[in-house]
């Protein structure tokens, strides 16, 4: 059912929660901030009514100060989660008529995340809150309604009607974050919800409006993964009960390492849940017990999701020890911090220093020692021998313990996971990974399924349901071969043909024929036969020597350098080269050094690996690489101290623990990061967007590729759009590699992973702007100077713009720049093209001006300018500066020539251009330009050589807008003052008479001077009773259009 009413559309949703999804204890009209206060103090009063609580004596207006002081002090919705989920408040009693407790401090309860739809608990609704302006510049505002549980607000709801892009209201909720409405009482909500009747979306709250990403605005999705977007489907969903209470309590995370407040996401909801469950039905005595294992691409949060189900099974008392299980140590430590980041005051997240600690902990009776995070390497040294007591094994071995496994496609197929379930026979194990292993690449026989247990049936998460969601971006793979083509062609040719030199092929037919079959027949990259077996190929002849040559890092060094700028947004994000070994790693890290590009670069592998690679050039190239890194940071780390180092770069590079801000400090950022293997799985950074590979992945590592590529494709912002892969080893053969490894782990629905390469982006962007420009000419508009009438085709704009921006973002990160309009693309049969983009930025910027003119386009006619579907990226670009030097400079010069009296031909020449150059300006300040050049003609103004055009029009502007407001005030008896305040909260029909400000605008006219402009503009006697009606059409229309002359002959047409 569609809505062309708003309100109906609020009216209907409020009735269905109310009497059909749990929200039964009523709905609460119209309240502001005071009201709902004593709702809540009412509501802790029924629910504490204990002697050593409040007994029967009501809370009193000091103990709710004392109350709404905590909240002010912990003031981000991060910390305030703790204040809800830890369930109780405490305030010192000052109800003097509680005699028992007067003067104690007392402990209230306000929440609990486990009493749902049962006890004491409270479900009501507020509908159309009133929130008070942060000062006096903002005005208050009335949202659609709250969520209340036990009084507190904690789910927000903006609506639309139907045909009003959702967008608007997470526009609207972004304006709100900004005006600083969540205050208060307010600040207690935990997530908002935006939704017109055909879809909806829902977020943490992000605290200020700077944080607001659309990026982690999320659809709700069944176990399928599909989209649910019908009101009546939320409202059963999403916004009922239990699932709301639920998500306040269990699936909303505070994440500390991060600073922010997180909601999982429907599939992490559902994967929590179901190992939750499948837990608490195990029958423990049973033989081999298998967990299963749940499939969750790379970056869609898996550490959190298995937190949470670690977390749910702690509290629900179903086993008595969770281990969560890393299968590398320095994973180990990150995950340790994540969960730490991720618990809440109510749990205790436990380290494993050592073997020893670990086992202790396992033993351990205390319910603090649930929860424990450690690595396969230590729990694997737990087993039946000399070095452990056979006691302390079947003391744990009585215990229910779960192990989660993160990445568990890895080294768990190995001794050490034997070891451990060997040791620990009914212990259940739980699998996490976004790669699992399948029948296509299976390790030693074995696949994930045959370890862990099938698939946990409605969790699946793959990458490709990532990437349309929005939860994980796609990428832009880059094959940069670093030899010609046709020399490798040659050179295994003539190998083929046993011969030195292209002379001694001809002659002998056999050779000759072997000479061309490779030279033209045999494809550049290496595929594979139905069979599974590879096909002949160049790339499959050459030795892995070929690339560990000088000449072959250079070449890569060269394309990192040359691309560097562009692609890390000027070092904002940071980028990791992986390499083939650790001596290459070394050899690439000296000759970055020996650039001095000046490039923050250090490296990262683990020093007791390769040993038969050059030990003591391995020792020495670490002990280099800590030198450097500490003269770079001035930090202090040794071989000794490696693990810190590494726990130092892990930081760095993810903006996290004592790094937090460093984006504001690019001294203490690092640029680039050389790897071999480690890092390349499971380490998280939204920092880093490239990855430039110099190492080749077989068809049988086909999840080590999605691994490495998922390092960079975290979510960010707008600028970075995607992640961005060069690839330099074999680079046709791994362009088949990657695609055939992303058929199988997006389930052969591979849309969307490759992002759009420049040439493509450039030709839509032209596509874009040639149908802006019709759109335009259509409309009689030359120059795109005023955006059109017609609502339609002001709507086909924002759209057409958009659409122009999606490809212009990611076009930047791949080498597109302003300066340059023209770039050379290679074609398949190894030619050049080039391609032309067809406006430059100065009409890019006129069109963003123009686009964000839509917003007010509406004026005072009631036109909906919500249904633009308005971004505020777009609306945040900066348009201070839209070729204010080149308009500066055409306006001088004209001036100049009138001083000069150059011939009129010149100067119309010179003013036609200039007018041009206007166009990039407002409507409002092309209007006033326009006056300037007429003054100046007229010899009305001396032009000074100290004053822009722009320092002219802002003056223009102020004193135009300064008269029109004095001028209307006195012609009309409008009080002048009050006019200004309501004008300058730039009012719209909706809010113009909010708390009744116009009303009392209106009140204080003074009818007979308003009479006497109404007398005069329409020559006759008005009558006193038509004034009013007469008045508010004017005065109406002179607010919301933001004032205009006031001629003689306005027309008023309101009779």
């Amino acid at each position: 059912m569609s809505y062309d009413s708003e309100a109906k559309f609020e009216a209907d949703l409020i009735k269905c929660l109310v009497e059909e999804k749990g929200w039964k204890d009523g709905v609460l009209p119209y309240k502001n901030e005071e009201d709902l206060i004593q709702n809540w103090a009412d509501i802790i009063y029924e629910n504490n009514r204990d002697i050593d609580r409040l007994e029967d004596y009501k809370i009193t207006s000091g103990e709710m100060q004392q109350i709404m002081e905590q909240i002010k002090q912990l003031k981000t919705p991060l910390k305030l989660n703790g204040f809800i989920n830890g369930g109780y408040v405490q305030i010192t009693r000052d109800n003097e008529d509680d005699k028992h407790n007067f003067g104690k401090t007392v402990s209230l309860k306000i929440f609990d995340r486990n009493e749902i739809a049962a006890g004491r608990t409270r479900y009501q609704i507020a509908k159309q809150p009133i929130f008070n302006a942060k000062n006096d510049i903002y005005p208050n505002r009335r949202g659609d309604f709250c969520l209340l549980i036990n009084g507190m607000p904690l789910i927000h709801v903006e609506l639309k009607k139907s045909g009003v892009p959702v967008s608007e209201a997470q526009y609207q909720i972004q304006k709100y974050l900004h005006e600083g409405v969540f205050t208060g009482l307010f600040s207690l909500v935990q997530i908002f919800v935006a939704m017109n009747p055909e879809e909806c979306v829902y977020l943490a709250n992000p605290g200020s409006y700077d944080k607001f990403r659309k990026n982690f605005c999320f659809h709700w999705a069944d176990k399928n993964n599909n989209p649910i977007n019908d009101w009546n489907m939320i409202a059963e969903r999403l916004l009922s009960i239990p699932m709301a209470h639920e998500l306040i309590g269990f699936y909303t995370v505070a994440d500390q390492t991060d600073n922010t407040l997180k909601v999982m996401r429907s599939y992490q909801y559902y994967a929590a849940s179901k190992i939750s469950k499948r837990v608490s039905e195990m029958k423990w005595d049973d033989e081999n017990i298998y967990g299963g294992y749940v499939w969750h691409t790379t970056g869609s949060g898996k550490t959190m999701t298995s937190f949470k189900s670690a977390q749910l099974i702690a509290n629900s008392k179903d086993a008595d020890k969770v281990v969560f299980l890393m299968d590398r140590i320095e994973l180990g430590i990150q995950s340790l911090r994540e969960y730490r980041g991720f618990s809440d005051e109510t749990d205790d997240v436990q380290s494993t220093e050592n073997t020893d600690i670990l086992l202790a902990k396992l033993k351990s009776d205390s319910s603090k020692d649930t929860l424990i995070v450690t690595s396969i390497q230590k729990m694997s040294r737990i087993k039946k021998d000399e070095s452990v007591n056979l006691y302390d094994i079947d003391k744990i071995n009585k215990k229910r313990i779960v192990f989660i496994v993160d990445e568990c496609h890895r080294s768990v197929f190995g001794e050490m996971l034997s070891t451990i379930k060997y040791t620990f026979p009914k212990a259940i194990f739980i699998g996490f990974s976004g790669t699992p292993i399948l029948e296509i690449n299976k390790k030693k026989e074995t696949t994930t399924a045959d370890v862990f247990g099938n698939e946990l049936e409605g969790t699946r998460y793959t990458i490709a349901d990532g990437m349309r969601d929005g939860n994980v971006l796609g990428f832009d793979t880059v094959p940069q071969p670093t030899y010609k083509d046709k020399d490798l062609r040659t050179a295994i040719a003539l190998e083929k043909a046993k011969v030195s030199k292209v002379e001694e092929v001809f002659g002998n037919p056999k050779k000759e024929a072997i000479y061309y079959h490779w030279m033209n027949e045999v494809s550049m990259g290496a595929n594979l036969a139905e069979n599974g077996k590879e096909l002949e190929s160049i790339e499959g002849e050459l030795l892995e020597s070929q690339y560990d040559r000088d000449e072959h890092r250079k070449a890569v060094i060269d394309d990192i350098i040359d691309n560097w700028l562009c692609q890390s947004h000027n070092g904002k994000f940071h980028a990791m080269l992986a390499t083939s070994s650790i001596p290459e790693a070394i050899k690439y890290y000296k000759a970055i050094k020996v650039r001095k590009c000046g490039l923050k670069v250090t490296a990262v592998f683990d020093p007791n690996d390769g040993n038969n690679q050059g030990s003591i050039e391995k020792i020495d190239g670490i002990a280099e690489i800590l030198t450097d890194y500490n003269n770079m940071f001035g930090v202090n780390y040794n071989i000794s101290r490696y693990t810190a180092f590494k726990r130092d770069v892990c930081s760095r590079l993810a903006h996290k623990d004592a790094y937090v801000f460093i984006e504001n400090e690019p001294e203490k950022c690092l640029n680039i990061l050389i790897v071999v293997d480690q890092m390349l799985t499971g380490y998280d950074s939204k920092w880093l967007n490239t990855l430039y590979m110099d190492k080749f992945y077989k068809w049988s590592n086909i999840e080590m590729i999605i691994q490495a590529f998922s390092r960079t494709n975290r979510i960010f912002g707008d600028d970075k759009p995607h992640g961005i892969i060069r690839y330099y080893r074999r680079p046709y053969t791994m362009k088949n590699v990657i695609e055939y490894a992303f058929e199988q782990y997006s389930g052969n629905k591979p849309y969307g992973i490759f992002v759009l390469k420049l040439k493509d982006n450039l030709e839509a962007m032209n596509k874009c702007y040639h149908e802006i420009k019709q759109l335009f000419e259509m409309a009689g508009i030359s120059n795109f100077e005023k955006l059109p009438k017609d609502i339609a085709e002001k709507r086909k704009f924002s759209k057409l713009f958009k659409e122009l921006n999606k490809h212009l973002e990611p076009a930047k990160v791949q080498g597109f720049v302003w300066e340059q309009l023209t770039y050379e693309f290679n074609t398949e049969n190894q030619g050049k093209e080039t391609y032309t983009l067809d406006f430059n930025e100065e009409i890019y910027n006129t069109l963003l001006q123009r686009y964000k003119e839509l917003r007010h386009s509406g004026g005072g006619s009631g036109e909906d300018d919500s249904a633009y579907d308005i971004d505020p990226y777009l609306m945040s670009l900066s348009t201070e500066k839209i070729d204010s030097d080149y308009m500066d400079s055409r306006f001088k010069k004209y001036v100049k020539m009138l001083n000069e009296e150059v011939d009129p031909k010149t100067i119309e020449t010179m003013l036609n251009e200039l007018h041009r150059s206007f166009a990039s300006l407002t409507q409002e300040e092309q209007k006033f330009a326009n006056i300037l050049l007429k003054d100046i003609q007229n010899n009305d103004l001396v032009v000074s050589n100290d004053k822009s055009i722009r320092e002219y029009i802002t003056e223009y502007q102020t004193r135009a807008k300064n008269d029109q407001i004095h001028i209307f005030a006195l012609r009309l008896g409008v009080e002048e003052k009050s006019l200004r305040d309501i004008m300058e909260k730039h009012v719209t029909e909706k809010n113009i008479n909010l708390f009744g400000q116009y009303d009392m605008l209106v009140q204080g006219v003074n009818i007979e001077t308003a009479k006497k402009y109404f007398d005069e503009i329409e020559g006759t006697d008005v009558p006193k009773r038509k004034v009013r009606s007469k008045l508010d059409a004017i005065l109406r229309k002179f607010i919301l259009e933001d004032g205009f002359e006031l001629k003689n002959k306005e027309i008023i047409t309101n009779n």
